[in-house]
């Protein structure tokens, strides 16, 4: 094994996150699944935005013994990744781990006094500065041949915990504060191993298991708190030369037997890379398919093309400032000295919009808040489960002003189990009026 002897090691070879082909560009989709998309305030509607989570072994054992599931949301302290390769003893075989490492944004303001104190969130130089969860990569790698891998490996992966200061200056260029990044120490072991299986060709199942070995946090402790402690986004990329991985999913009939024993537990393993190549494997928390692709760089292209009729008809339109739009709807330039500065999509920035008060005729009936309506969605243009929604009645909670200055009406429907969470979160369904049908005719007050 390059670099390390055999036994129990510290796991040193850095961030391998080169020679796995085009399955790279799909592990780091899975690796920031979950990041980007969510506010990244900390709050307990964000708590569970990570998948492939790997808890340290004491906090596990509290919460009772876990599923072997093959992937998904669950939440173990280890991971275990068993696929088929045909390839000769003196293959090598690489093995790169990746995973997320937590790390906590506190803002600190700076009193009079002189020293920085923990606050939610305050203005600095222009910019509103908050505490938040941000996430670190991590890599590790392991290479070695198959004769080496039957024997067995295990090795340790140990990272320090760490902290990065940034100071926050005002407009003058003087001291209000700072940012403090903190990272707490992960622990964590990976064991690889190979075994022959008893199929009329050579083939070798291979295994990689990986354990979080932290006992810094209390078995009782928070989640918030056990965080800190977890490998998060966790997941392998396998490669092997002169030799092949085979496919889980359709494998040839004469080693069938032989992927139905292999065992996959909290990951998926599928074939990676370029169609027509085998000799990668990504193993993710992702249930996927063989040579996935990400599709993110697609989604891109095809938002660019669409044109600036089809962008202005969807809903979420863009709204940019206007020149004459200034505070409380007052003429001038919404630049310079009087502008309003509050963001456009915040509630009451501006006064000349109130969708608890708004009306829109509809059929020649204006309806407002509290109006009864029956749900006529379009067949063109709304989203699937929209039209599963085509007769039933429901209240209109809000009138909205979009950028484009069209109108959409947010509705509550009637013996939904799901009202409470809608309010809670304040995500009602949006509709056209022309999707709506008026009941009742005028609307009425609550």
């Amino acid at each position: 094994m390059t670099g390390l002897e055999t036994g129990v090691e510290p796991m040193i070879a850095h961030c391998p996150s080169t020679g796995f082909g085009g399955a790279e560009a799909v592990a780091e989709a899975i690796l920031y699944a979950g990041y980007p998309v969510h506010a990244r305030r900390r709050s307990r509607s964000r708590a569970r935005r990570w998948t492939g989570v790997l808890v340290p072994p004491d906090w596990a054992a509290t919460r009772g013994p876990v599923d072997g599931a093959g992937a998904g949301p669950a939440e173990s302290s280890w991971q275990l990744t068993q696929c088929l390769t045909d390839a000769p003893d003196g293959a090598v075989v690489r093995i790169g781990l990746r995973f997320l490492h937590l790390q906590r944004r506190f803002v600190e303001a700076r009193g009079a006094d002189g020293a920085c104190r923990p606050v939610d969130g305050f203005d600095a130089g222009g910019r509103t500065e908050f505490g938040f969860d941000e996430a670190v990569p991590r890599g590790f790698g392991i290479e070695a041949s198959l004769a080496e891998l039957r024997r067995g490996r295990r090795l340790d992966v140990r990272v320090p915990g760490g902290e990065d200061v940034e100071p926050l200056v005002d407009g003058r260029g003087g001291a209000v504060g700072r940012v403090v990044r903190r990272r707490w120490p992960l622990s964590a072991s990976v064991s690889v191993w190979a075994v022959p299986c008893r199929t009329p060709s050579r083939l070798l199942r291979l295994a990689v298991r990986v354990v979080n070995t932290s006992r810094t946090t209390p078995a009782d402790g928070p989640r918030e708190a056990t965080l800190r402690c977890c490998l998060l986004a966790t997941h392998t990329l396998i490669a092997v030369d002169r030799g092949r991985f085979l496919s889980l999913l359709d494998p040839p009939p004469w080693a069938a037997s032989a992927a139905w024993e292999c065992r996959n537990v909290h990951t998926f393993p599928v074939l990676a890379g370029e169609p027509g190549r085998s000799d990668v494997l990504l193993s993710s928390p992702t249930v996927l398919t063989d040579h996935p692709r990400p599709r993110a760089a697609a989604t891109v292209d095809r938002v660019d093309a669409r044109a600036s009729k089809g962008v202005e008809r969807s809903r979420g339109a863009v709204r940019t400032p206007e020149p004459g739009r200034r505070k409380g709807g007052a003429a001038g330039p919404w630049w310079g000295p009087g502008a309003d500065t509050t963001p456009w999509w915040e509630r009451g920035a501006d006064a000349t919009v109130a969708p608890e008060t708004e009306r829109v005729l509809v059929a020649g009936i204006p309806l407002s808040r509290g109006s009864r309506v029956r749900l006529r969605p379009r067949r063109r243009d709304s989203d699937a489960y929209d039209l599963f929604l085509d007769g039933r009645t429901g209240r209109v909670e809000q009138v909205l002003l979009a950028a484009d200055g069209s109108r959409f009406l947010a509705v509550s429907l009637d013996d939904d189990p799901g009202a409470d969470p809608h309010h809670w979160y304040g995500h009602p369904r949006h509709f056209r009026p022309e999707e709506i049908e008026p009941l009742g005719g005028a609307c009425r007050s609550v």
